[in-house]
């Protein structure tokens, strides 16, 4: 049996609950909060504490820790969790900066315990799918992709607590709601070689960005466009992966990104296209991706393997934004790294 806890029970911990009860391997033996009146709720049911350190004191039992608290804190949290020994599953964005996400990955590699960031969107069927036909070659060269979120965020929803729509915690459309479909374009498409961005905070009274666009071109020599907005209205539009090449054309979509829009081949029928379509219509998200990210780290601890999705995983995407965001402040096409000495 693998022992969880959870630090931060705010909305997205009760992912984190309803997983942990459907893994038989794992158990959730304690939660944290500062917020005592939010942490009231699961006293009784687990051994709940308002400090970190004491929990991971006295709870020596503790194998891994689950981070659910507000983006700002994911660093500074993993470094206290990982001195105690104790392995990291940190919620999405994995840090809201470059230097943050990399010390992460440093402090969980010194303290020999192990980091898994939560991007389960790459578990649903549709996005396996497109991922083993890119896998397998099918689309031939790859010619280009588009990462497109269209959804709401009223000021209502950034009106909820200060540190929405912040830089210091949150982060903007790209950090907090586009970040899963950068995840998957990279994923699909391989590393990033350099942006042409724009961003602006167009609608809402927040710090942080509302709208961001920007073409990319990969190391692979193919091109990109990421368009992200929290600007539309009156609600969730679309979410959508694209990836064209020369044998192949492929577009998940729908609001959340768990549709096959259009399947082409070169090598597939039509009735097998069908089949798959009809497959992934009639359960398009699967198994909970919160549970994949979960089972995986129990399997991962046993066998002694990295997780699933790595902390470099979760570092790509967050690199990918902040040079989005810095081509934007600059006006620049800008590369991905800087070149010294003719090393990357």
């Amino acid at each position: 049996m693998i022992n969880f806890a959870i630090v931060g029970m705010g909305h997205i911990s009760k992912k984190h609950i309803e997983a942990i009860s459907n893994i038989k391997e794992a158990n959730l033996v304690a939660v944290c909060d500062a917020n005592e009146e939010r942490l009231a709720e699961y006293e009784g049911t687990y051994k709940a504490y308002s400090d970190l350190e004491l929990m991971l004191t006295e709870e020596p039992t503790i194998d891994v820790v689950n981070i659910c608290v507000p983006s700002g804190l994911h660093a500074r949290l993993t470094k206290i969790v990982a001195s105690f020994k104790k392995h990291v599953i940190v919620e999405k964005p994995m840090a809201l900066t470059v230097a943050d996400a990399e010390e992460m990955i440093k402090v969980t590699n010194e303290n020999k315990v192990k980091l898994a960031v939560v991007h389960p969107n790459r578990f649903r069927p549709a996005i396996q799918a497109l991922r083993e036909k890119v896998k397998n070659e099918a689309f031939g060269t790859l010619s280009h992709a588009n990462a497109t979120v269209r959804w709401n965020r009223n000021q209502a929803y950034y009106d909820q607590a200060d540190w929405r729509g912040s830089k210091e915690f949150d982060g903007g459309v790209l950090m907090n709601q586009a970040i899963h479909n950068l995840d998957l374009l990279i994923w699909m498409m391989g590393p990033v070689k350099s942006v042409q961005a724009m961003a602006k905070t167009r609608l809402r009274a927040i710090e942080a960005e509302d709208l961001a666009s920007a073409v990319i071109e990969f190391e692979n020599g193919a091109l990109g466009i990421i368009e992200a907005a929290t600007t539309i209205y009156p609600k969730n539009l679309e979410e959508s992966l694209a990836v064209f090449g020369e044998r192949g054309s492929a577009i998940i979509s729908g609001v959340t990104a768990n549709h096959i829009e259009t399947w082409n081949f070169e090598n597939g029928s039509d009735e097998e296209t069908e089949q798959l379509k009809e497959t992934i219509k009639s359960d398009p998200f699967g198994k909970p991706g919160h549970q994949w990210i979960i089972e995986d780290m129990v399997d991962a601890v046993k066998e002694g393997r990295d997780p699933i999705v790595t902390g470099e995983d979760g570092l790509a995407p967050v690199r990918l934004i902040t040079k989005i965001l810095e081509s934007a402040e600059k006006g620049q096409r800008l590369d991905m790294f800087e070149v010294k000495e003719g090393v990357r």
